[in-house]
């Protein structure tokens, strides 16, 4: 067990704090003028636009900056093309609208090769287009062929190269450039650090004459992305100028780590210090809280957005939903996805697939109609979200029937998780022989979740030959997983094989293989307690073991009957029944039940797939003690209420 941080009851009350609230008043304040600025420059424009003398240049050329600065090329188009004399500045601002839109490079380069005398500025912008395009080749052609390159044009390379990851090509002109100034170090350490080359990033960070923010910045950002926390930490508390992307890196970076009190905790030391959080900040946040399962602190976080500009943006509303969505809360990220008036394809993922993970797929697949009949196009992950719906709701024959016509009718082409999606819908539907032939038609190399899965079928369906197929290719990709030989053993616990089970044991003994303990846990009055079965640690463990007991009582009144095949010992019955009641679902249910409020919902977690028999047994527990009980899995949650839960027993 440990105590979640005091942020759990502070954000929302910082939010009171005078200086926060003045600080969001200025936020929203200066957004605000800005939001007004451009629509008001815009509509001004457009109407100065109908009695404009076209050939003014200067004025011209202002009404077309005007146009690119509110994000509007095709406005400034208009201009450009009515306009009868074109000044070098007129060329150089379309050329720079095209820069600010991402796939719109052939355009630029037929704007770039009607310039009557292209100067350097026009050169670098175009240069710039093909960078930030990804087109680093035509880059490279295009730097050869330019007359005269400036430390902006070399560092325009040298950026490209090291965010591209092509860190030799980088070096290569980092070595000849004639002279270097900070953007030239940033993007080289930036370049080493992202690529996890980090002994390069730290020589380079070491000799740069200038360390700027970006650098420094870098170095976290690279420390955290190798894993490296406590030097990452280091590196954060030592640095003598912070921005809000440094604070974002450090956020972030604790959460990807599996340590995301502490990211939470530092959000509030960054919000506390003044500085504005952008959407990146709340994105970093907001996943903090899915991964702590912090409901409380994540409605408070929300709190504070809705008191700030960032409540319209589309990364934060995403990430909100999100965030609903893995605490168990679908009406309220149902509730942010309808009132956001901005929508991405990545928003409206998320509403698919937490539909799918609901187990609710007639909702995600109509979901998706809308998306389509809006002119959103589905993407990869549309696709793995569609296909989950189907295997979670048990729609076989809709499932495989968009999978072979995503490519035809959506321009999706089947990647390797789709494929493991339809092998699982097929295997839970008892489809063992089609699941393996579709693995031996894939135009990939199977990975190893796709025969886990297969043997998973293969438990519930007791199909030993398929199981054991499954089971030697899985551990011929990975012969020190886990995965494997548990759920082989499993698959023999299930059928009573209890001598193959001893001997999967030893074997993982003599091959030093570790099995990954299976936990549930729970948030009480803002403190998390984590339960493994037959917990010995938790401080309350009697009350809970008596709980558990009258529980028992009542449920056999009511006709449960333990799922032995889910005590994978071979042990009598009575050690399988005392070692069912103390799985770890069932002793966090009786802690909730315990310490949470007659009628409050219960919301329990768990690291791996739930047991068939917790589940089994939590279905009459709801019904017993009247309350809804909410399971969040690796795979899925189940509602459980009167006795039913929303998956239909199907898992």
């Amino acid at each position: 067990m440990w105590k979640s941080p005091r942020i759990f009851n502070t954000v929302a009350a910082m939010c009171l704090k005078h200086h926060i609230l003045r600080n969001t008043r200025n936020i929203l304040l200066t957004s605000s003028l800005k939001t007004f600025s451009s629509s008001q420059n815009q509509r001004h424009y457009h109407t100065f636009s109908n009695q404009h003398n076209f050939n003014d240049v200067i004025a011209s050329n202002k009404l077309i900056t005007n146009y690119i600065r509110c994000n509007d090329l095709g406005s400034a188009l208009k201009v450009f093309e009515s306009m009868p004399v074109k000044s070098t500045v007129t060329w150089n601002s379309i050329l720079a609208g095209y820069l600010k839109k991402p796939g719109k490079v052939v355009e630029a380069r037929k704007v770039f090769d009607g310039i009557p005398e292209p100067d350097n500025v026009s050169c670098n912008t175009m240069l710039a287009c093909y960078v930030n395009n990804g087109e680093m080749g035509a880059a490279w052609r295009f730097f050869g062929e330019m007359g005269f390159r400036d430390i902006a044009s070399w560092n325009t390379m040298i950026s490209g190269f090291s965010k591209s990851g092509m860190m030799s090509e980088a070096c290569r002109l980092f070595e000849v450039i004639p002279e270097k100034n900070d953007v030239t170090w940033n993007a080289m350490i930036s370049g080493y650090a992202e690529s996890g080359d980090l002994e390069s990033a730290v020589r380079l960070f070491g000799i740069a004459p200038v360390k700027s923010v970006v650098a420094w910045t870098a170095m976290v950002s690279g420390y955290m992305k190798c894993g490296r926390v406590e030097v990452a930490k280091k590196v954060f508390t030592e640095m003598p100028v912070k921005n809000v992307v440094t604070w974002n890196s450090m956020i972030a970076g604790y959460v990807e780590n599996g340590r995301a009190e502490d990211g939470v905790k530092l959000f509030r030391r960054m919000v506390e210090s003044g500085v504005r959080p952008n959407s990146s900040s709340m994105s970093s946040v907001l996943l903090g809280c899915s991964e702590l399962s912090a409901l409380k602190l994540g409605k408070q976080v929300h709190l504070f957005i809705s008191k700030c500009p960032l409540h319209s943006d589309v990364k934060v509303g995403t990430s909100l939903i999100s965030m609903y969505c893995k605490c168990g809360e679908l009406e309220d990220a149902w509730k942010v996805f309808n009132e956001m008036l901005q929508k991405d394809v990545v928003t409206w993922n998320a509403m698919i697939s937490a539909y799918a993970q609901y187990g609710k797929g007639e909702k995600a697949l109509s979901l998706f109609d809308k998306m389509w009949n809006c002119g959103m196009k589905p993407d990869r992950i549309t696709f793995v979200a569609v296909l989950s719906a189907c295997n979670h709701a048990g729609l076989v024959d809709v499932g495989v029937q968009y999978f072979y016509t995503m490519q035809k009718d959506y321009g999706v082409t089947a990647k390797e998780d789709h494929y493991t999606c339809v092998v699982d819908l097929l295997g839970r539907a008892g489809k063992l022989v089609e699941a393996v032939d579709l693995v031996k038609r894939m135009p990939y190399k199977p990975q190893p979740a796709i025969f886990g899965i297969l043997l998973g079928a293969c438990r519930i369906h007791k199909n030993l030959e398929v199981a054991e197929f499954a089971a030697r290719n899985l551990l011929d990709c990975d012969p020190t997983s886990a995965t494997g030989y548990v759920q082989l053993a499993n698959v023999y616990a299930a059928m009573n094989k209890w001598d193959r089970v001893s001997m999967i044991r030893k074997s993982m003994k003599g091959n030093n293989v570790v099995k990954t303990p299976g936990y549930s846990w729970i948030e009480v009055n803002n403190a998390v307690h984590e339960f493994r079965s037959a917990d010995r640690l938790h401080p309350e463990l009697a009350s809970i073991h008596k709980k558990l007991n009258e529980l028992e009582k009542d449920l056999k009144v009511a006709g449960y009957m333990p799922k032995f095949e889910f005590a994978l010992h071979d042990v009598d019955e009575e050690q399988k029944r005392q070692m069912l009641l103390w799985h770890s679902e069932k002793l966090a249910i009786a802690y909730g039940l315990l310490k949470l409020p007659i009628g409050t919902p219960i919301r329990l977690f768990k690291n791996l797939r739930v047991c068939g028999d917790c589940h089994h047994a939590t279905k009459f527990i709801s019904r017993i003690e009247g309350r809804e009980i909410i399971v969040r899995d690796t795979t899925r949650f189940h509602h459980f209420k009167n006795g039913i839960c929303s998956c239909g027993d199907y898992w």
